[in-house]
């Protein structure tokens, strides 16, 4: 599909006017989030359900609605006091290849980040205003403890390129500001003009039929080049348009 830099940029934004509304919540795993208003209720909900943000949207928000209930729909407050002994009931927990001791090993690792700190959001901060260096500054955070092997791949690495497609749609959540109630913008210190946009099959299948992508792979490499060209429309906030691609992509299988 070709169309001039000014009718892609027209389009662009039909969608996300379109997409960028608070109807879309309700359907969608930000839902998680947005039934909590303390900072790190929000936080922990939504990292952890956008860590199991894959397949069927359905079973990502039923199985994300059981996460919190197994937490006391306290996630804060469950992360800062858990025992070994409350860990137990989280044995027959699964989403997919996250089993129960990846989240054995996530609520472990997420207390150990509390312990030091009121919020994740310092631990994405780059001095150089990088988001793949402030996902790599996490990962080695969030691994510092003790932790099997097999709980790596649900942290995803840009270093190895991967897309990190649910690490991006996260700091989305938290960084992008605008009036709109879907995205939260509650971390400051991070500029929503260096966000990567989370790219998946279907915004790529999108992107790539409107033009704004040509890498054939999935991977933080083409993230680079989709954002690169994302910014040609709009510098300050590229990653809106992830509703544009998602909703054409998911709703009207552009």
């Amino acid at each position: 599909m070709y169309l001039k830099h000014s009718e892609l940029a027209e389009f662009l934004e039909i969608k996300h006017d379109q997409y960028n509304r608070k109807s879309f919540i309700e359907s969608d795993p930000i839902s998680i989030p947005h039934r909590y208003s303390k900072l790190q209720d929000i936080e922990i909900s939504g990292f952890l359900t956008s860590t199991i943000a894959w397949g069927k949207r359905s079973t990502i928000i039923k199985n994300a609605l059981l996460l919190m209930e197994l937490m006391d729909n306290e996630p804060f407050d469950f992360i800062k006091n858990c025992t070994d002994s409350d860990l137990k009931k989280m044995v027959n927990f699964k989403h997919r290849t996250f089993n129960s001791t990846d989240l054995e090993w996530f609520i472990k690792s997420l207390k150990n980040i509390y312990t030091d700190n009121l919020s994740m959001e310092i631990l994405f901060i780059d001095n150089q205003l990088n988001i793949k260096n402030g996902i790599v500054n996490f990962r080695e955070i969030f691994f510092e403890i003790q932790h099997p092997k097999r709980t790596h791949k649900h942290v995803s690495d840009p270093l190895k390129n991967s897309a990190s497609k649910r690490l991006n749609m996260f700091l989305r959540w938290m960084v992008r500001k605008d009036n709109r109630g879907v995205d939260f913008g509650l971390w400051n210190a991070i500029n929503q003009s260096i966000l990567m946009c989370p790219l998946d099959v279907h915004s790529g299948t999108v992107a790539r039929k409107l033009g704004l992508l040509t890498r054939k792979q999935n991977d933080w490499t083409a993230v680079e080049e989709l954002t690169h060209n994302l910014r040609k429309f709009d510098a300050t906030d590229p990653v809106k348009y992830d509703f544009s691609l998602f909703g054409l992509g998911v709703f009207e299988k552009f």
